[in-house]
């Protein structure tokens, strides 16, 4: 865990969203919570320029804690440290935080991972206590069909299945939009994109 941070609540709302891809700009008005979470895609090209007006944008919001993972179109973050973030703000890229009695773990989506094989390894290690998992990709069968394919992945199925996390939250493929329950995980794809626009809403959430 990188750090550990205090709420006193005893429960706390989670704005839920993903797959803005350089449209941040666009989402007005968005709703109150203790934590705001962005599963990946924040950029649409990967490009530093796309990202640090992301960062400049994210780190401003309103937000008492913010947590943001990458997704695989933003290639600019693959291999690389975000250093000068403020203290409430976590990217977390095969790492998790603390805030309150919540453990968050959050998991990329680079496509280098999946083509070394890397990505079997990581994520075999996400900790058995995670209490929110926040990923990019979908695990298998759940919120990920799209032209006639199942597009999640099989081993994040099967570590979801395994740790039971209250909450796993993540995008990718935009026609997953929707949330989905388990006997002991919600699953959430806030995709917000359709058709290259912002037509769906961020999910607001509590635990």
């Amino acid at each position: 865990m990188q750090k550990t941070q205090q709420n006193s609540r005893l429960t706390m709302r989670i704005l839920h969203l993903s797959d803005s891809h350089g449209k941040h700009h666009q989402l007005k008005d968005l709703p109150k919570a203790d934590i705001i979470v962005h599963s990946g895609d924040i950029s649409e090209d990967g490009t530093e320029e796309e990202v640090l007006d992301f960062l400049n944008w994210f780190c401003d919001l309103n937000y008492q804690y913010k947590i943001f993972v990458a997704g695989n179109h933003d290639l600019c973050l693959d291999g690389e440290h975000i250093e000068g973030l403020p203290e409430n703000c976590n990217y977390l890229c095969n790492s998790g935080v603390e805030i309150g009695s919540m453990k968050f773990w959050g998991v990329p989506h680079f496509l280098s991972n999946e083509l070394n094989g890397d990505i079997v390894q990581i994520i075999a290690k996400i900790p058995k206590e995670t209490d929110v998992l926040i990923t990019h990709r979908p695990p298998y069968g759940i919120l990920d069909f799209e032209d006639n394919n199942n597009f999640g992945c099989v081993d994040l199925l099967q570590i979801v299945q395994k740790i039971q996390p209250k909450y796993h939250l993540f995008g990718h493929i935009h026609a997953g939009y929707g949330f989905e329950k388990s006997q002991h995980t919600t699953f959430v794809n806030s995709s917000l994109i359709r058709k290259n626009n912002i037509v769906n809403k961020p999910f607001l959430l509590e635990i």
